[in-house]
């Protein structure tokens, strides 16, 4: 084994909230993090600024789970994505389903 995760060690997502900026994680067993970050702006919209995927996660979609998070919880709360770092926005182009929390 060349010591990449399987799907089944990766662990749920975190959610981070410190106020104007929060971050979604993965940690592995290792201690490795997979992050989104994220600034808010006003109540009801984000910019997702950031994603970072240690060669740990490489090829495990951690960065796609990140991203589907932030869309499940920008659905939830009716707030909209201004997916600013290329790999977030990469994925928007990729997923039309997500537009309905893109800001347009």
């Amino acid at each position: 084994m060349s010591g990449e995760l399987s799907d089944e060690s990766l662990t749920e997502i975190q959610f981070e909230d410190w106020g104007s900026k929060g971050r979604y994680v993965l940690r592995s067993p290792a201690g490795d993090e997979a992050e989104m970050t994220f600034t808010k702006i006003g109540e009801h919209q984000i910019i997702i600024d950031h994603t970072e995927v240690p060669d740990a996660f490489r090829g495990q979609g951690a960065g796609l789970r990140l991203v589907t998070r932030a869309v499940e919880d920008a659905r939830a709360a009716g707030t909209t994505i201004i997916p600013l770092c290329p790999f977030a926005a990469a994925q928007f182009r990729r997923h039309q389903e997500w537009h309905d929390v893109l800001k347009k």
